[in-house]
């Protein structure tokens, strides 16, 4: 599907929405939900012109069609990333749009996964957003060290899926020591570990490594010891609690605390934030550039 089709088709409420919506007090203003490509357009580039805003649509559908860029790989990835997640109780989901939403009738359906587990996806999706960034940037997929410095500036779209890795994905089942949790897993995990992970198996053909669980691994380590730093200071540079994550989430969603294991999974199961935002990042970067060629 073309770039534009996707960002049109973006929802505009929703779990994914609230969820990301929650964490907007981590990076206040920095992401909104913009939907729509021509909506993208005028967005990041304040033009208001019919005829510019159809030449930059022009420019950026070319870039994401010339084979010899990495936007389509990029997107891809993001959309693996999220589609490893057994999507359930949609229709439920669909009708309490606008009530909370209690986990009670969907525990039946829930598999928490167990730490290690979830320490193996924290890794393994961080990686991930890293070879992200080199395809939008055209660079090679394992320059995990252009990555890491790009990282700390991260801004907008880029910076609240990051935020949702921290906060989903790693403060919400690991507890606020995630950063130390995952440094330490990703020092034990052996090949197994990767090569049985839904996720590697869903973007194996895109990840660096040539598609073996050896390779991943390799690429998985250096790139956490890349920007565990910046991943162990993410909360507390930003004012996170997990005391104040748990409360804007209860502002939607009814659990409870002592089972937050069941909370992520639930955030696992009902949102898909990479995917969505992952494609706002990409089409910014698509029609930045195309301007800038224009």
């Amino acid at each position: 599907m073309s770039i534009d089709k996707l960002v049109d088709e973006l929802p505009t409420s929703g779990m994914t929405v609230r969820a990301l919506s929650a964490l907007d007090f981590i990076a206040p203003g920095q992401w909104q939900n913009v939907t729509g490509f021509d909506n993208m357009i005028r967005h990041v580039t304040g033009e208001q012109d019919a005829e510019m805003v159809a030449a930059i649509r022009a420019r950026a559908l070319h870039l994401w069609n010339d084979s010899s860029q990495s936007y389509q790989r990029a997107v891809s990835l993001y959309r693996l990333v999220d589609s490893a997640d057994s999507k359930i109780g949609w229709a439920a989901l669909a009708h309490k749009l606008g009530e909370r939403v209690g986990l009670l009738s969907f525990l039946s359906r829930l598999t928490p996964q167990e730490d290690k587990a979830q320490t193996v996806d924290l890794a393994l999706k961080l990686a991930l957003e890293s070879a992200a960034f080199c395809y939008t940037n055209g660079l090679p997929g394992d320059s995990v060290a252009d990555f890491a410095a790009a990282l700390r500036s991260y801004e907008k779209e880029n910076l609240i899926r990051v935020a949702g890795l921290v906060v989903f994905e790693g403060l919400v089942p690991l507890g606020p020591d995630y950063a130390a949790r995952m440094a330490e897993g990703v020092r034990n995990f052996d090949v197994a570990d990767i090569e049985n992970n839904a996720i590697f198996q869903r973007v194996k053909g895109l990840i660096p490594g040539g598609g073996a669980a050896a390779g991943a691994l390799s690429f998985v380590g250096d790139s956490v010891s890349a920007v565990s730093g910046y991943v162990g200071e993410f909360a507390g540079k930003h004012g996170v609690t997990l005391d104040g994550v748990l409360g804007r989430l209860n502002g939607f969603i009814d659990f409870s605390e002592s089972r937050l294991d069941y909370l992520a999974a639930f955030l696992d199961v009902s949102t898909n934030y990479m995917e969505h935002t992952g494609i706002q990042s990409v089409s910014r970067s698509l029609i930045e550039r195309a301007v800038g060629e224009i």
